[in-house]
């Protein structure tokens, strides 16, 4: 029995259609496959990123901001001057993306406005840095990334 082309382009489709419906299948049906990006709650999540948000504008709209100073003792953080340093609080969580064992939490507790982090907790490489504080009942919130 001899095809001729027309009977061969057909065949080619059918088994294209046939290959992309098996994917499209089993993609479908995989538990593995299943990464849904909207959390459970995503409304009641949505309230936190807009407090969130409101925080870091907070924090830019401060006449002198929050620094992170590398210095050889280990990281820095200078607090607004414009806040008196007993009444803030809050924590700072240092995040290391390569290894989420080196992840930290350090609670804010200052008699002037500084804060040090000593260099016996840092690693080289690069930190993301996520500052959350309140002062007069307002909350704050400063995000950078940092190579130690």
């Amino acid at each position: 029995m001899k095809i001729n082309w027309g009977t061969s382009i057909v065949i080619a489709f059918v088994a294209f259609i046939s290959f992309i419906l098996f994917f499209v299948f089993r993609m479908s049906t995989e538990v593995k496959a299943e990464h849904d990006l909207v959390t459970e709650d995503y409304y009641k999540d949505e309230l936190g990123y807009q407090k969130d948000i409101d925080a870091e504008q907070n924090a830019k709209d401060l006449s002198n901001q929050l620094k992170i100073n590398i210095t050889e003792e280990g990281l820095n953080v200078d607090f607004p001057n414009s806040q008196e340093a007993e009444k803030i609080s809050g924590h700072i969580f240092m995040y290391r993306p390569s290894n989420k064992r080196l992840d930290f939490d350090i609670p804010i507790s200052l008699s002037n406005s500084h804060l040090l982090i000593p260099d016996k907790k840092m690693l080289e490489g690069r930190w993301n840095i996520k500052i959350e504080w309140k002062y007069d009942d307002q909350s704050f919130l400063h995000k950078e990334n940092i190579n130690y």
